[in-house]
């Protein structure tokens, strides 16, 4: 999709007619909030919380957010990335993602953490190490 392009008008000129797509409105028919059960409790995702789906074939009553979310998650992906992926704000994907984790169609991953840094000393015996070579 590209941006509308904007052109520069002098002080006395009309406005440019709008089409009938812009004055009709968006043409997605629902908001991701209304699409996501905005009553439920919502999972306690953050940024780097590791999505995977169980089946990456979604079920018949899937949404098209739902289903996509799932196609996406073959691999483990963080909230983060399937939220920039889809374009959607990460509080409407933890919306979704809680409804599909309530009906186990994804799994939830606490992301996977780095071994701490090693002791210095250690870094500069090898480092010292190498400079004998």
């Amino acid at each position: 999709m590209t941006p509308p392009q904007r052109t520069r008008r002098t002080p006395g000129e009309d406005p440019p007619p709008r089409s009938a797509e812009t004055q009709k409105g968006p043409s997605n028919p629902e908001r991701i909030y209304v699409v996501a059960d905005p009553e439920g409790e919502r999972a306690e995702l953050d940024l780097v919380t590791l999505i995977v789906a169980k089946s990456p074939d979604p079920p018949s009553s899937a949404t098209p957010e739902q289903a996509a979310l799932l196609r996406l998650c073959s691999a483990p992906l963080s909230v983060a990335e399937l939220s920039a992926y889809l374009n959607l704000p990460f509080s409407a994907v933890t919306a979704l993602l809680t409804e599909m984790l309530t009906a186990e169609l994804v799994q939830a991953r606490a992301p996977i953490v780095r071994q701490a840094l090693p002791d210095r000393s250690l870094l500069e015996a090898v480092m010292h190490g190498l400079q004998r070579l």
